[in-house]
């Protein structure tokens, strides 16, 4: 008997029907956005959360006008704000407790400034003065992460690690639509679920990384769907309905401290100013694309809610407003103060036990440090240039 004749002989037996570990069906997200605000659901919503809600959307407002205004003033090196998604900021903050920790992206600074952080501190790493600006275990928000997606494995291994020991928290990881084409993106959420750890990622698809259209990123029909491969429920919401996003990472970080794992949630928005001030926003999109979505504001939809239910009025609008202004201008005054900052902070943070190598550069750093002191010390008594080099 050939070979050919001994294969087509050889006759397996067929092996048992594959099942799947996971039934699929409850991990995909809705077909639609959910949403609260305009629909019966808002009816049930809590007025005082609203009302909180729409104040931190106002003042949300303000601070990224003003914070790109300190850039044009050369205030700060640069500014991504974030206006247009001002719903998914505050939602994000107000979803957690105080134990809780908050893994901001660059573009998140409102939301650190919603979880207590000082506007100031917030803004010290876009100025350019210090690595982060804030103290991380204050408010328990880690570090501005400006590499795309790099914060979303240390979000897992914090929530991990804290299961171990049996602490009760929860931690929330923002990322762009950008960051999920990140290989971060892949091994944080891979790792989340393999763990179950109680972690909730948030994307917020504002429709561009940097000059990118998603369309060009990705072909899943939603990122929520992405969920499902990695065995973890996916949810989709309209990311300007400040209700809904609240709703959404309220009932995921609850599942996730109970012990139901992670949770990724895609909040439809859009970034209605430019990637940050050195971008030129008019060269991939158009003013009639911006327009639209300014018509789906995060501020007018809430407003307009609590409007029609009797719960804002005008004075209440312009108390609101009246707040937001005088955080911009105690923002404006003190970001007009010109720090005092020590060259030597730089090798301060950086590892618990420096390096020799960090070591060496610090001492350099130093002598030269006091060389120039000197020679000024020098100039200003009149001796003779270079005299003290």
């Amino acid at each position: 008997m050939t070979v050919m004749e001994q294969r087509g002989a050889y006759r397996p037996t067929p092996p048992p029907a594959w099942q799947p570990r996971t039934d699929p069906a409850p991990l995909l997200p809705d077909a639609e956005p959910y949403r609260v605000l305009g629909t019966k659901a808002a009816e049930q919503a809590d007025p005082e959360l609203l009302r909180t809600l729409y104040a931190r959307l106002v003042h949300g407002r303000r601070y990224n006008a003003q914070a790109t205004a300190l850039t044009k003033q050369g205030r700060l090196a640069v500014y991504p704000s974030s206006t247009g998604q001002e719903a998914c900021e505050v939602a994000a903050a107000l979803a957690l407790e105080e134990r809780d920790w908050l893994f901001p992206s660059y573009r998140d600074t409102l939301a650190v400034v919603s979880r207590g952080v000082d506007p100031v501190e917030a803004l010290t790493l876009l100025r350019g003065d210090w690595h982060t600006g804030y103290d991380p275990y204050e408010h328990r928000v880690a570090p501005l992460s400006t590499p795309l997606a790099t914060q979303l494995p240390h979000a897992v291994g914090l929530a991990h690690a804290a299961r171990l020991k049996g602490d009760d928290v929860v931690a929330l990881a923002m990322v762009g639509d950008g960051g999920t084409s990140e290989g971060d993106f892949h091994e944080a959420l891979n790792f989340a679920a393999v763990w179950q750890a109680p972690v909730v990622f948030l994307v917020q698809n504002n429709g561009f990384a940097i000059s990118v259209p998603l369309a060009k990123q990705t072909a899943a029909p939603s990122l929520a769907h992405k969920a499902v491969g990695y065995g973890m429920p996916g949810r989709l919401v309209d990311g300007n309905d400040a209700a809904a996003v609240h709703e959404v990472l309220s009932d995921a970080v609850r599942r996730a401290r109970a012990g139901g794992g992670p949770t990724l949630v895609e909040a439809i928005t859009y970034r209605v100013e430019a990637h940050t001030n050195a971008d030129d926003a008019t060269r991939y999109r158009g003013d009639a694309e911006v327009e639209t979505w300014r018509r789906h504001d995060p501020i007018e939809l809430l407003e307009r809610e609590l409007t029609e239910r009797g719960l804002l009025d005008e004075e209440g609008v312009a108390a609101v407003r009246e707040g937001a202004e005088a955080m911009a201008a105690d923002l404006r005054a003190r970001m007009n103060q010109d720090p005092e900052l020590d060259p030597m902070d730089l090798f301060d943070h950086v590892y618990a036990e420096p390096t020799p190598q960090l070591r060496e550069q610090r001492e350099l750093l130093r002598a030269e440090l006091a060389a120039e002191a000197e020679a000024e010390t020098g100039a200003a008594s009149g001796a003779p240039e270079g005299g003290h080099r």
